[in-house]
């Protein structure tokens, strides 16, 4: 019987997804773990593994069809001893039947998130480990892997790795047409962000409520905590907002809820989820149970987890869920700006820049570094009471930075 291949799921969210490239043809013999599709999802590119051997019989669905169903059938592979005929057979009485798929058997792994330690041996007796994806577009690339610095588990050299390596090369200018302009077509994930925050603008009941800190003593305590010399990272201020907007969380815990239409969840610790800009898009990290991690711990997690989403290989758990979100373009530059709930949360925080102001201190004019913050809310889970005391108790945090210390 012809061995089916279904569109896998990769989180409990996930839908449909893009059948970007199929690495194998029919009748090409196919090893138990040998990669034979790339799939892209909402967020990421996935490689679509064989989990039995066989050969490929029938491509059902072809390269670059675009939303195709979770456990939707998309090839069948031949087993020792099958020919083709017994895919007609099959078809002919309706004996193919696409069933549910189980977690346990998706033959799929995040790209390059499990160091399978494929090698590539060299003239000189050298073992490059790659991940198949990064070998083919090195190749296409004409990109020596021997000179690429890997970035993934136990140096594994990446899809990312190799594409930053021909990015350094430089480019020449973009050909566009004779009207003067180019149409790029949208990713999965730019698809999906734009979908679910165009629902989230058009139906939750956004309201702003923004506050000026003070940065002194905060910068001042960071510079002293980095030169430490048993410091083990360099906290940056996003670090501090992080452990300061968990602390707020638990002093006002009526915002640290998610909106489920009849009824407000509310949580016994701080996830909070940290927008990472990566190519093609966004994704919001968790760091879970951040009011229980020092500024150390949250700091290494954050390092960690921005530079797993941009290099294409953060485990879906990393992404799902989380009770707050913090959106930060301080770096940016932006002083102020409206972020957009993402849904089922209640609340986002928009962080702006750092910069010196003239205020008035004690009767007279003095200059401060000052940032502004904005809360997004959504009114139908919590009322502006309810924000402003969160705000508050943020603003006490972060211009009291030792409050912010495990003791």
């Amino acid at each position: 019987m012809p061995i089916q291949v279904l569109m896998p799921a990769l989180s409990p969210t996930m839908t449909e997804g893009n059948l970007v490239k199929w690495l194998k043809n029919e009748g090409d013999k196919i090893k138990a773990g040998e990669v034979i599709a790339e799939i892209e999802t909402d967020k990421a590119t996935m490689e679509v593994e064989a989990v039995d051997e066989g050969r490929l019989g029938k491509i059902v669905v072809p390269a670059g069809t675009d939303a195709v169903k979770v456990n939707e059938l998309i090839a069948l592979i031949l087993e020792d001893g099958e020919d083709a005929s017994a895919i007609t057979i099959a078809v002919t009485k309706s004996t193919i039947q696409v069933q549910p798929q189980a977690k346990a058997e998706a033959p799929i792994e995040i790209m390059a998130a499990v160091p399978q330690m494929q090698n590539q041996s060299t003239n000189q007796g050298e073992r490059v480990f790659a991940s198949p994806l990064a070998k083919r577009l090195a190749a296409d690339k004409g990109i020596n892997l021997k000179l690429i610095q890997g970035s993934g588990p136990h140096g594994r050299i990446v899809k990312a790795d190799v594409e930053n390596a021909n990015n350094t090369k430089g480019s020449s200018p973009r050909a566009f047409s004779a009207s003067g302009f180019e149409d790029i077509k949208l990713n999965g994930m730019r698809k999906t962000i734009g979908k679910r925050l165009t629902e989230a603008k058009q139906t939750i009941p956004h309201f702003y409520l923004t506050v000026d800190c003070e940065l002194d003593e905060l910068l001042s305590f960071r510079t002293k905590l980095n030169a430490m010399p048993n410091a083990k990272t360099k906290l940056s201020v996003n670090d501090f907002v992080v452990r300061s907007v968990a602390l707020a969380l638990m002093d006002e815990p009526d915002a640290n809820v998610t909106f489920h239409g009849d009824y407000v969840r509310r949580y016994d610790q701080a996830d909070v989820c940290v927008a990472v800009a990566i190519d093609g898009g966004l994704v919001t990290p968790v760091v879970k149970a951040a009011n229980l991690k020092s500024l150390t711990e949250i700091s290494l997690e954050v390092k960690d987890l921005a530079e797993k989403a941009r290099a294409g290989k953060l485990a879906p758990e990393a992404y799902q869920g989380g009770s707050f979100t913090i959106s930060n373009l301080g770096m940016y530059g932006i002083k102020h700006f409206d972020a957009i709930i993402n849904p089922p949360q209640a609340c986002i925080l928009a962080v702006g820049a750092g910069e010196q102001r003239a205020i008035v201190r004690d009767g007279s004019v003095a200059v401060a570094n000052m940032v502004t913050l904005t809360l997004s809310l959504d009114h139908r889970a919590l009322d502006g009471a309810v924000g402003a005391g969160f705000l508050k108790a943020l603003k006490g945090y972060i211009e009291n930075p030792l409050s912010l210390l495990m003791l």
